[in-house]
This record gives C-alpha cells, structure tokens and sequence, in this order.
C-alpha cells in the first residue's frame, strides 16, 4: 500500500470485547501507510480483543478516553465485535468523542458492529452505510440508508460488513484518510 498517510495520527477507539482483526488488520494498514495510531479507551492500561469466538490478545491503551481530544487526531477507526460498541454506545465521554470528529469534519471508518457509533452519535443520517446485518434496523431508523456491500464511501465515512471485507476496507480507509478533513459540514444530529 501507499505510504501516503505520513504526518496522520489516528485514533482508533475501542475497549474490551473488539474484535481483533477489525482493529489489528487496520492498524498495520494504516501504520504501514505511514500513519501513526493510537488506541483510545475508557480502559486505561489495556483492552483485551475478540478472536472469533474466544477471547483473544491484549492490547495497550495509548490515550485514556478522558484526557482525548478529536482536535489530537486526523481521522477514527471503529473496530466492531458485539461487546465493543456496544459498552461504548453506553459511555457518554465515547459518544462526544465521536460527535467531535464530525463536527471537526474529520474522516471515520467503521466496520461490522462498529456502525453503532455513528447511530449513537447521530451521524447516520443522511448517509449510506453498511455494517453487521443485525444493525439494519438501527440505521436505517437513525436516518441512514443500509446496503449490503463489502465497503462503502458515503460523505467522510468508510463502512464495511465484517473481518472478510478487510482488505477492502483498507483500501479505502487509506484513501479517505489520506484526503483529511472531508469537507462534508454535515451536522451530528442531536441524540437525546
């Protein structure tokens, strides 16, 4: 891939119960691209992965998710597994540090159950997404438009289904990434 993301830092935010290979896979993607990442939690010293059906390797918190800042970081990655976005979602300092890289205009990428960020944050709206199948519902009463593809590029944001559409995915967060601020201005929703 490209080393085109040289000077990028980004944030990848995450907590217990990710699955694995949607943030490890990206990461390497992203490092290798030249970007610099770093892992956000609500979990301070390390966030323990899903591996498929078990649980898998640890993984060191780089920035405890109380002391970070969208304005630090040139883009997000959401890594899905079920218990990730799902503890996140319920964590209002996890939701405000989403809605900050809309408001900032800055780049996202989700992928599987990730998704459930954007609804949470009030970012679907008005976007074609694509996600883990059980999340559907979810978007399209959010306001977004739900497809069933391996990637999708919709106003700043790179979504995808699951672990097999990685390499995908990865090409595309890298070249949205590498644009930097999207430009969309689109507005987070207010979400009660």
């Amino acid at each position: 891939m490209p080393s085109n993301l040289q000077g990028k830092t980004i944030a990848i935010l995450a907590t217990d119960g990710f699955e694995q290979s949607e943030l490890l896979k990206p990461k390497q993607a992203l490092e290798s691209a030249g970007a610099r990442t770093q892992v956000v939690s609500p979990t301070e010293k390390k966030i323990k992965g899903w591996n498929h059906k078990d649980w898998g390797q640890e993984f060191p918190v780089d920035v405890p998710l109380k002391s970070a800042d969208a304005a630090q970081f040139d883009a997000l990655l959401l890594p899905g597994g079920v218990m990730n976005p799902d503890q996140l979602r319920m964590n209002p300092d996890a939701v405000r540090f989403v809605k900050q890289f809309f408001e900032q205009a800055k780049p996202v990428a989700a992928i599987c159950h990730g998704p459930w960020m954007l609804v949470e944050a009030g970012a679907v709206r008005g976007r074609t997404v694509t996600s883990w199948p059980s999340l559907k519902t979810d978007i399209r009463n959010a306001g977004g438009t739900w497809v069933d593809e391996e990637v999708i590029v919709s106003n700043g944001v790179v979504t995808s289904r699951n672990p097999d559409d990685i390499p995908a995915f990865n090409r595309e967060v890298i070249a949205l990434f590498s644009k930097g601020a999207t430009g969309s201005g689109k507005p987070v929703q207010k979400v009660a």
